[in-house]
């Protein structure tokens, strides 16, 4: 990896509950934590009273794993559907 290229600039391969929240099979993590983000604000999902918090649809569950996420959970809770680096030679 040359210097300066970091977790975030790595293009992954993700998880088919991922794919179907990004509509993407491989990304970087900061594109798809962009992307999970425009879904969220898209869908409404944040809880109206603590905007922090997200309140994930059925599709983001199975990503999420949890009822409820803070909006400094969310990187963690994806981690598992990165699936491994995309060879780019």
């Amino acid at each position: 990896m040359p210097p300066g290229i970091g977790k975030l600039q790595t293009l992954y391969r993700v998880s088919p509950q991922l794919q179907r929240i990004i509509g993407k099979t491989a990304v970087t993590r900061q594109e798809a934590l962009k992307d999970v983000w425009t879904y969220i604000k898209r869908e409404n999902l944040q809880n109206p009273s603590n905007k922090r918090e997200i309140l994930p649809d059925p599709a983001l569950k199975d990503v999420f794993g949890k009822d409820t996420v803070t909006m400094f959970e969310v990187l963690r809770v994806m981690n598992p559907h990165f699936e491994g680096k995309v060879d780019s030679r």
